[in-house]
């Protein structure tokens, strides 16, 4: 399959409440890059946070296998550091192949539980 996508991508808005309601980890309030590779090659893919008040985090490294896709809940990115909750930041996701992403939150900070879905802004 014909690789798509782009291999920069970037999403301004990221925030991880820093509480839940629910059974964890499904109800675990998080914000998650779903990453699609529909190409033949693996994507070795790297993820850095920028903040407001400090230096950028990362680089977090992971791969994405051909024809496969991979979804990375930012609540669970430790390596170099975690990503800190109530607190807000952007990120910069790139591949050396070309990928699709798309940004999910849950907030289940309430019983009545916010999702929220929206496609990453994309650049090569």
């Amino acid at each position: 399959m014909k690789p798509i996508g782009k291999r920069r991508w970037a999403i301004a808005e990221g925030y991880i409440p820093g509480s839940s309601n629910g059974p964890a980890p499904a109800m675990t309030s998080h914000e998650t890059a779903c990453i699609l590779n529909a190409g033949d090659d693996e994507a070795n893919v790297v993820i850095t946070i920028f903040f407001s008040d400090r230096a950028p985090a990362g680089p977090y490294r992971f791969a994405v296998p051909p024809r496969c896709t991979r979804h990375i809940r930012f609540n669970n990115l430790d390596d170099p550091e975690p990503i800190p909750t109530d607190a807000d930041y952007a990120s910069v996701i790139e591949s050396d192949v070309p990928i699709v992403v798309q940004h999910t939150r849950l907030d289940s900070r309430q019983a009545e539980l916010a999702l929220l879905s929206t496609m990453a802004y994309g650049s090569d």
